[in-house]
């Protein structure tokens, strides 16, 4: 689009502004006041300071509105609606109420609102965690279960998931032996492993370098992690003010524009030359068994564009929310002696001498405790990305009309002081209680629920509860001095902003 002259564009935008001013002064003052069949249309609204068509945007400056949002429940209750400029959105903080929305009354917003950055990065929700809930939404969960993530395809992915481990542990020996005074950067380690486990399920084997043809260079695996899953999560998370403010849409934002564009097109290159090559192989009549080659032969309905996403999905998901769940647990394991003995203990009475496999996760309360409690502090999404409200549904005993926006702030329901005592507290004692939910993967809200629940769950938690069980049965972690504090998180999400630094000391197996 043509950028307008400054004096033209400065006039236009302020004019468009006093409009939108007086609209929603008036559509405030309505939405108000309206009543359905005797309820109120939305839940109570906390004070807008400011402009009104500004609404509450000025209190989530902080980049943290997880944490923003649970304060306000305090105040006024586990749902509530907020504006975010021209939209209304109705903030859910409670277990009931999530649940309410994500099976109950699934059918009325099970359409999902992402940003203007997701809607590019994921190629207008070809993804299967971001699609709208439809026959497309179907179709490629059945393809990634069956390819990656079920139970079926996690048997046969098993052998992956032991190298994995045995890598982690191998450098992780090889680093305390060769440097015993200094601290291990445990996300350098595995993270690299993760991303190596994500291109062997999707690709079928390993892949240490690519040409690519659009860029034309060849990128080693490191470089291809930057362009697949750390350039994308930054991405992700860059807000465009026009999310806010749809009205104004036509102004242009060449600059972020150009961002997300570039980050788009890098990433398209890259899934581009890895089906290019994966396509060569098969012609030459290579074995095919990853899931790349199920997407080639089976997804016959499919664009190339849609495939390439479908592609890269599983990928960013495994190498990046795992590594958030164990990073945090090992933290907090270090920072935490007594949790670490008597979780050592639990893994020396049932494993003996014997390496802790997935095959003993079952016999190990204490170690799935320590999971669910770091899912429940530390939830890789502490805000589902919104759904939009198509008709007008119950929720919380209030009328949500038709046009909201809905936002469950899984933050908020792993802080409810009715549920957990001393929330802010990581105690993983608090899981053995026979009073939470036996389903083992979904004793907290950090996979969402109903139809859409998480479809990575249960390799979840066999990488994390595997990581975390076997490197305290051979290590005993301790925070580096000062490390304790580094609590901070990358923007929006609860992803560590600095890698934990730990001391190390092996045990013996015993």
């Amino acid at each position: 689009m043509q950028e307008l002259p400054l004096p033209f564009a400065t006039t236009a935008i302020l004019g468009g502004l006093s409009l939108l001013l007086l609209f929603s002064f008036f559509l405030r003052k309505f939405c108000s006041t309206q009543k359905i069949n005797g309820h109120s249309t939305l839940p109570p609204l906390p004070e807008v300071p400011g402009l009104p068509i500004v609404g509450n945007l000025l209190q989530l400056k902080e980049k943290k509105p997880h944490k923003t949002f649970t304060k306000w429940a305090e105040t006024y209750g586990p749902i509530y609606s907020i504006r975010t400029g021209a939209a209304t959105m109705v903030v859910l903080n409670s277990t009931d109420v999530a649940k309410e929305a994500l099976v109950t009354r699934f059918p009325s917003i099970s359409t999902r609102k992402v940003s203007n950055a997701l809607r590019i990065l994921t190629a207008d929700k070809c993804m299967v965690a971001m699609s709208d809930y439809d026959e497309f939404h179907k179709m490629v969960k059945r393809y990634i279960l069956a390819g990656v993530l079920g139970v079926n395809a996690q048997k046969r992915q098993r052998s992956h998931r032991d190298i994995l481990m045995e890598n982690v542990s191998r450098q992780l020996h090889a680093l305390v032996d060769g440097h015993p005074l200094e601290a291990v950067n445990f996300r350098k380690v595995f993270q690299s492993e993760l991303f190596t486990l994500a291109l062997k399920q999707t690709l079928g084997r390993e892949v240490k370098s690519i040409y690519v043809e659009e860029l034309g260079t060849t990128l080693s695996k490191e470089e291809m992690f930057k362009v697949m899953v750390s350039d994308m999560m930054a991405g992700a998370i860059e807000v465009d003010w026009r999310d806010f403010f749809p009205y104004l849409r036509w102004i242009p934002s060449k600059s972020w524009e150009k961002k997300i564009d570039q980050l788009a097109f890098r990433r398209k290159a890259v899934a581009k030359a890895l089906l290019r090559e994966q396509k060569q192989r098969i012609a030459s009549g290579e074995e095919a068994n990853g899931y790349i080659d199920f997407l080639i032969s089976e997804a016959k309905t499919l664009s190339e564009e849609q495939i390439t996403i479908l592609l890269w999905e599983p990928i960013i998901e495994t190498s990046d929310t795992t590594l958030v769940t164990t990073e945090w647990a090992l933290y907090e394991l270090a920072k935490n002696p007594k949790c670490q003995d008597r979780l050592v203990q639990e893994i020396r009475k049932v494993c003996g001498s014997e390496t802790l496999t997935e095959d003993y996760l079952s016999q190990l309360p204490y170690l799935n405790a320590v999971f669910h409690e770091t899912l429940r502090k530390h939830s890789p999404v502490p805000i589902i990305p919104p759904r939009y409200v198509h008709e007008d549904t119950q929720l919380g005993g209030y009328t949500v009309p038709a046009g909201s926006q809905i936002a469950i702030n899984i933050y908020g329901c792993s802080m409810d002081k009715k549920i957990y005592e001393k929330p802010e507290e990581w105690m993983p004692e608090r899981f053995l209680d026979a009073k939470y939910e036996p389903v083992d993967l979904f004793k907290t809200m950090a996979f969402g629920g109903g139809k859409r629940v998480c479809a990575g769950a249960l390799q979840a938690m066999l990488i994390s509860c595997t990581a975390i069980g076997r490197l305290v049965q051979e290590f005993e972690w301790r925070l580096k001095d000062g490390e304790e504090e580094n609590i901070d998180t990358v923007g929006l999400t609860t992803h560590k902003l600095h890698p934990m630094q730990a001391m190390l000391k092996p045990r013996r197996l015993e």
